[in-house]
């Protein structure tokens, strides 16, 4: 590692050191929903795949030239090269299903079965009552905020719709549980807190997501308003929150940290009202709850 690298290295060593690991998760929970909140209301002018690429091009673009992907690349093991492609195939299909499933359900209801899978892991890998309690409770306020009668009642294109969006929200939930697993394995080790290997594998995700929305992106090329707008809802989406989540897993066990995860459904909720009118009913408070519930009850198996 060349002088100038330790020095960046030891910087950002510094400033996770200084800041607690829940100061870091709070402003991951704040932007982990508020960037793709104003992803949202560009669907309509630059396309729900053009958006997804907009962010993950965005984000690699800023993560290159601090955390120099390339050398992280060069100087990884087999193993960790595994890892970190396999960290950027996730991203960049767990983000185009995201978007696609905000383009049809309300945020809150795609973070609701965000967390399902957690649940269900770690009652895969620890089968006790509180964590079947836990799947039980977020079931639940999953289903209240579907509204399942109503989701039949409607029929028709509406109804396939609603289908498509669950079907891609249900993606997205599975490559978030992946998203965490991997998410601490590169966090581990390393004294910049996984930052350098986040950029590493953001730069893969890159190249994974090419293929996926890059022509829808490419309407937007002439509208410099519309790029700026694009590289926004990266910064917002994917460098300010996925930097503050691996400062916090680097600090946190894997339990305080699904722990805290209880509170993204209640910040999906909120974002939800200020910025999109999302308003909610009180069947929605009551299932969002259930979930927060469910998550803040289950136990992760220890890693």
């Amino acid at each position: 590692m060349t002088k100038r690298a330790t020095l960046r290295t030891g910087a950002l060593s510094r400033i996770a050191e200084a800041v607690p690991p829940h100061v870091w998760f709070g402003v991951s929970a704040v932007f982990h929903y508020l960037g793709p909140a104003f992803a949202v209301l560009l669907f309509p002018v630059i396309g729900v795949l053009g958006v997804a690429w907009f962010r993950i091009a965005s984000a690699a673009l800023v993560f290159a030239p601090l955390t120099r992907p390339w050398r992280t690349f060069l100087n990884a093991s087999a193993r960790e090269r595994v890892l970190l492609l396999a960290l950027g195939a996730c991203l960049a299909v767990m983000n185009s299903a995201f978007y696609l499933a905000l383009e049809r359900l309300p945020i809150a209801l795609v973070a609701a079965i965000e967390f399902v899978g957690t649940i269900g892991i770690a009652l895969w890998g620890l089968r006790t009552g509180r964590n079947a309690l836990a799947f039980v409770l977020a079931i639940t306020g999953v289903a209240l905020l579907i509204d399942v009668p109503s989701l039949v009642s409607g029929g028709g294109p509406a109804l396939m719709a609603d289908l498509a969006g669950l079907a891609w929200a249900v993606l997205n939930g599975v490559l978030f549980v992946l998203y965490i697993i991997l998410g601490h394995r590169i966090s581990q080790g390393g004294a910049s807190g996984g930052v350098e290997r986040l950029g590493a594998a953001m730069t893969a995700a890159f190249v994974f997501v090419m293929p996926i929305g890059f022509l829808q992106a490419l309407d937007a090329f002439g509208a410099p308003l519309l790029i700026l707008a694009g590289i926004g809802v990266g910064i917002c989406s994917s460098v300010i929150p996925y930097v503050c989540d691996q400062l916090a897993m680097s600090r946190l066990p894997r339990a305080s940290f699904a722990l805290l995860l209880a509170l993204l459904p209640a910040t999906a909720t909120i974002i939800g009202v200020i910025v999109l009118r999302q308003i909610p009913g009180w069947l929605d408070v009551l299932g969002v709850v259930l979930v927060m519930a469910g998550v803040a009850v289950h136990k992760p198996p220890s890693t």
